[in-house]
């Protein structure tokens, strides 16, 4: 069972940027795909962008392309969400997750198991 811890969460102004890493244990990492998820108070979990195992493939939300990159590094058992532009909107808690569902659902929240405990991303206007 992978276990991963995010971090790198704040308060930031519009425009600003924020990265946020997501550290995993176990020897598996390397053979997972990941993704970035966010909830927003009283909404529903969303998916925010994913890469596959060796980083060749990622996948972005239509409201973060653009402004978020997500990337890997097997050897540091982390992945990283890179966001530069950052909106109000963007407000959220940030959670990070293994996919076992496969690379083609990469957007589904139900495909994801192993969450971390989230990293608080505030956006002020």
């Amino acid at each position: 069972q992978v276990q991963l811890v995010e971090s790198g969460g704040g308060l930031v102004q519009a425009g600003g940027s924020l990265r946020l890493s997501c550290a995993a244990s176990g020897r598996s990492f390397s053979y997972a795909d990941m993704g970035w998820f966010r909830r927003a108070p009283g909404k529903e979990r969303e998916f925010v962008a994913a890469i596959t195992t060796n980083g060749a493939s990622t996948y972005y939300a239509d409201s973060v392309k653009g402004r978020f990159t997500i990337s890997r590094d097997n050897a540091k058992n982390t992945v990283y969400l890179q966001m530069n532009s950052l909106k109000p909107e963007d407000t959220a808690v940030y959670y990070c997750g293994r996919n076992y569902g496969g690379s083609a659902y990469y957007a589904v929240s139900g495909a994801y198991t192993s969450w971390g405990q989230g990293t608080q991303v505030t956006v002020s206007s």
